[in-house]
């Protein structure tokens, strides 16, 4: 069974830090392309940043910057450094595997408000 576990969201102030991770289970996590995905209220689901299986990573650029996309293959895990957070960036974050099957995490909230 394939589970994606989304750790680390929760309420920050406009220019505060929040660190996301994803634990990943039931599958080969090295060989996955791993990617965070945002999806705002009444908005629908966007791609944030993407890493390869060989850690290539590209962002939307709203995040370049400020974002940093790591995995660990060791722990089959896949963070989400995010810095100078802003209010747009409130969104339900995924966690998503991609490998010929595509497999997504329940989400997790990031809250960015003063």
């Amino acid at each position: 069974q394939v589970q994606l576990v989304e750790s680390g969201g929760g309420l920050v102030q406009p220019g505060g830090s929040l660190r996301l991770s994803c634990a990943a289970s039931g599958i080969t996590f090295s060989r996955y392309v791993m990617a965070w995905y945002r999806q705002a209220p009444g908005k629908q689901r966007d791609l944030v940043a993407a890493i390869s299986s060989r850690g290539s990573t590209n962002y939307v650029e709203s995040v370049k910057g400020r974002f940093t996309i790591s995995r660990d293959n060791t722990k089959n895990t896949v963070y989400l450094q995010m810095n100078s957070l802003k209010p747009e960036d409130t969104a339900v974050y995924y966690c998503n595997a991609y490998y010929g099957s595509i497999y997504w995490g329940q989400g997790t909230q990031v809250t960015v408000s003063s």
